[in-house]
């Protein structure tokens, strides 16, 4: 995912916490916004229920990456703004679980 598509500033996350939709899917949940911004944009936390520190970061890596995947081929037709929640199970699901967890809110998003 380029630099540019990451949703960094606290207030544009605290816009999306609030005016979002929920969506849960199996490793994670989502808060989605829809926006007038050029390129749709993601953050993506775990809370420290995840695990430790080290446990949090793959699994941000890893649903970081399977977005960046998901969203070169089959990115939803407005712009979004995403906030992930990655859940404890994140740590232990393999990688093309997450991947289809990804394609199925991209899908969701694009109805």
């Amino acid at each position: 995912m380029r630099h540019a598509a990451r949703l960094r500033r606290s207030t544009d996350i605290a816009a999306v916490r609030v005016e979002g939709r929920s969506l849960r899917k199996g490793v994670f949940s989502a808060r989605v916004r829809r926006t007038d911004e050029p390129a749709s944009r993601l953050a993506v936390t775990a809370p420290r229920t995840v695990g430790t520190a080290v446990a949090r970061n793959r699994a941000r890596r890893r649903v970081r990456e399977a977005f960046r995947r998901g969203f070169a081929s089959a990115a939803p037709g407005r712009s979004i703004d995403l906030l992930i929640t990655v859940l404890p199970e994140a740590v232990r699901a393999e990688f093309p679980a997450i991947e289809a967890d990804v394609r199925s809110l991209l899908q969701d998003l694009a109805r």
